[in-house]
């Protein structure tokens, strides 16, 4: 038999001396800096003051001083996958971020899926002894998970943040957003007549994080990322900051091309030689404008450096919170002045109603010159036209989306590290991209790249630190090869040179397709030709060609194929291909409290029959025409739909982007008691976005009838939901007030019912089939 072991010490009676070591956090590597990582939204290269831009940003321009100015830094050409390649330090389709999370499709570089073995700066971080939170623009997470069913491990706070306050789609209406706090939906408690905008609103939140996390774990190191909704359509912002910009604009884009160019130069982020490449085909140049066109087109830039240099401002109020804090030295900045290029996505008239001009409608010049008063504030959803954001990208061409040129790719980034980065003031030429920030920032903070993250392996980290630049600005660049790829526009950089072609125009979103193999491939030498404005591929045709075998290496191997051109379209989960929600349901039933849905997890009543029935109450003590407020509505007044009652009336108004309202007006009212009031509206068929009868029965008894000529295509907001009971966000029609509009009676029940959905016909099958290239 076994010995038994003596006894040991009884620790019922252990001296209170001999009791251990308390347990405590994780600890972040001896000396590891606060890391503040900003992004501004759909700005220029070009933009900027430290660019040379007109907007004036006097934050940046006092980090740029404190620190380094990037001149060849690079980004995806779109939102989604800018963010997540950010976070994650792999190139965006690698991890399933090919397109926005609302374009995603059933390919592998599309989904919009991140794995788990591509794990995030947050949780690596998070995991590594630093507090964590996050504010503002996510727009990573499935939207089909964007509900308060979850699941919440793609949210935020599932992704390495323990703080998260913000909005999780592509843009967010300024004066009117719906938020989250966590997982939970929040709305501002103010109207912006009493002094509400996002921007503020965001930095305020991000302040008292940092002061309550200083005030509590002050041994921690922080990181905080804020990602603003500026300078995203739409343009909101108040009167006082536009009217800086007051006559700014009047000599038109291409003057302002070449001023903006002559100042790059003084400031060393060109080169002196750098010509401005060729101006976009289509796009008029300023003098074919007439008068009209020429102030819309004015007021819109305007509004939008107002905007710009607001929320630069708002960045400025943290920065100075750290500086208080005496943590600002110790903190390493990165702020990037753009997630992809200035936007054409306004089209070539600019626009006041961005989701028109998303399903490819041109906006009307003389209705947006009779409201030139109107534009920044509530009453607009604007966006400039495709002239200023080729001006904002100066000196390159192309825009947002065009992944193929600089245009669409390059975009400043300023740095400051005081206590860890020796320059001042100086300008780095290295060519990066934004896969390598997250590498960076963990050489920095001195923490390793993971092999494993809770227990899952990790794919390569494809970013490569961009440190060793810091204090050496002739170091030789440590990225030599990128490829670029969006929607069809699609390129590759090796040493020096790049290879492109241009496949489509941001502005045309709904277009016909037209075969990948059609288009023209282009060679720049930019050791020689910095603004990629002289293309040489005539003269070269065996680099080009090889040029072009790169790019379909790096593309097989980074899950790029199949190409896909589709834009506005694969907003539709049946047409995209991907996982829906609801697919094959024709009948939902909602209570008064089922929360916010975002346009894919609400009932998708766009495009077919459907009936929307309302099961209320109006209390004994109501009387006849007392009775207001919101039964359902979806969207806001920049597009969607309301059944809401007024002086005791049910109501019906179909609001196409922000355009054409139509409304139905019952002609009986409520009286106290149990009722139920129907929508019903039946589709007229055919292609996407046509008309419609809309009928309202109360009761059982039709009480009002009228007509939608024609309805919302493809979607009716990336930033307003659906809601019982109340319309949150921008009210769809003015016939109640914002936010303050909650039904007064009781809901007992919503029941949505729906045609079954269609399945693609053989001629749209292959229409689909030619969008698409393996």
């Amino acid at each position: 038999m076994r010995g038994v072991p003596p006894p040991g010490p009884d620790r019922r009676h252990l001296p209170l001396d001999v009791a251990g070591l308390p347990v405590e956090p994780v600890a972040a590597p001896q000396g590891a800096p606060n890391v503040l990582l900003v992004v501004i939204d759909d700005m220029g290269f070009g933009a900027s003051s430290p660019y040379g831009g007109p907007c004036q940003l006097p934050t940046a321009q006092r980090l740029a001083d404190g620190g380094l100015r990037y001149s060849r830094f690079h980004v995806t050409a779109l939102c989604s996958p800018t963010r997540q390649a950010l976070l994650t330090g792999r190139n965006h389709h690698s991890v399933g971020m090919g397109v926005t999370t609302e374009m995603a499709t059933s390919h592998p570089g599309y989904t919009g899926f991140r794995p788990a073995s591509a794990g995030t700066l947050g949780q690596i971080l998070r995991g590594n002894g630093y507090s964590t939170a996050a504010f503002g623009k996510w727009h990573q997470t499935p939207p089909v998970e964007v509900t308060q069913a979850g699941p919440f491990t793609r949210w935020p706070t599932g992704e390495g943040f323990e703080t998260f306050y913000g909005f999780m789609g592509a843009e967010m209406n300024h004066w009117y957003p719906q938020l989250y706090t966590g997982t939970t939906p929040v709305e501002p408690d103010r109207l912006p007549e009493e002094g509400y905008h996002l921007t503020e609103d965001l930095v305020d939140h991000a302040v008292d994080w940092v002061r309550t996390q200083q005030s509590l774990t002050p041994d921690r190191p922080f990181f905080a990322y804020l990602a603003l909704g500026a300078t995203h359509a739409p343009f909101h912002v108040a009167q006082e900051w536009v009217d800086r910009y007051a006559g700014r604009f009047d000599a038109g884009w291409d003057a302002m091309r070449e001023e903006i160019l002559e100042r790059q130069k003084a400031l060393g982020v060109v080169a002196p030689d750098t010509v401005l490449a060729p101006w976009a085909e289509e796009v008029p140049h300023w003098d074919e404008l007439d008068e009209a066109a020429q102030r819309v087109a004015v007021r819109l830039m305007e509004a939008y450096a107002g905007f710009a240099e607001h929320a630069d401002q708002q960045v400025g109020r943290l920065v100075r919170a750290l500086e208080e804090l005496e943590v600002l030295d110790d903190t390493l900045v990165v702020y990037l002045l753009g997630d992809n290029g200035a936007s054409g996505e306004g089209g070539l008239e600019g626009t006041i109603r961005e989701h028109l001009v998303g399903h490819g409608i041109a906006d009307d010049i003389a209705d947006m010159d009779a409201r030139l008063d109107d534009i920044g504030g509530p009453q607009s959803y604007a966006m400039y036209p495709v002239g200023w954001a080729l001006a904002m990208n100066t000196p390159y061409q192309w825009t947002k989306q065009v992944a193929s040129h600089f245009g669409g790719t390059r975009d400043g980034l300023v740095v400051q590290w005081t206590n860890g980065i020796a320059a001042r003031g100086e300008i780095r030429h290295q060519f990066h991209h934004v896969i390598d920030v997250l590498p960076t920032i963990l050489e920095a903070a001195g923490v390793p790249q993971p092999d494993s993250l809770s227990g899952v392996a990790q794919q390569p980290v494809e970013g490569t630190s961009m440190r060793y630049s810091f204090d050496d600005p002739d170091a030789p660049e440590a990225r030599t090869t990128q490829y670029f790829e969006m929607v069809g526009n699609r390129g590759v950089y090796h040493e020096g040179w790049t290879a492109v072609t241009r496949h489509g125009v941001p502005w045309k979103m709904t277009e016909e397709p037209r075969p990948f193999d059609a288009d023209t491939w282009e060679l720049y030498d930019t050791g020689t030709d910095w603004s990629q404005a002289h293309d040489v591929a005539a003269d070269d045709p065996e680099r080009l060609a090889r040029l072009q075998a790169l790019f379909d290496a790096e593309a097989e191997k980074y899950q790029v194929l199949p190409l896909d051109d589709r834009v506005t379209e694969r907003e539709n989960p049946e047409l995209a291909g991907r996982y829906d929600l609801h697919h094959g349901r024709t009948r939902m039933l909602l209570g008064p409290h089922s929360g916010r849905l975002s346009e894919e997890a609400a009932p998708n009543v766009k495009n077919r029959t459907h009936r929307i029935t309302v099961r209320l109450d109006i209390p004994a003590d109501h009387p006849p025409q007392s009775t207001q407020g919101v039964l359902v509505a979806q969207g806001g007044r920049f597009g969607g739909w309301s059944l809401y009652v007024v002086d005791g009336r049910p109501c019906y108004a179909y609001n196409r982007y922000g355009k054409d309202l139509t409304v139905v007006r019952a002609t009986e009212v409520l009286w106290p008691g149990e009722h139920e009031v129907e929508l019903q509206f039946d589709y007229d068929g055919g292609p996407p976005g046509s008309g419609g009868e809309a009928v309202i029965v109360l009761d059982g008894d039709l009480v009002g009838r009228g007509r939608v000529e024609e309805t919302t295509a493809y979607y009716f907001a990336f930033d307003e939901t659906f809601n019982v009971g109340i319309d949150r966000g921008s009210p769809v029609v003015d016939d109640y007030p914002a936010l303050r509009n909650s039904f007064t009676g009781e809901i007992r029940q919503v029941v949505v019912d729906l045609a079954p959905g269609t399945a693609l016909d053989a001629e749209a099958e292959a229409l689909l089939a030619s969008r698409i290239r393996d």
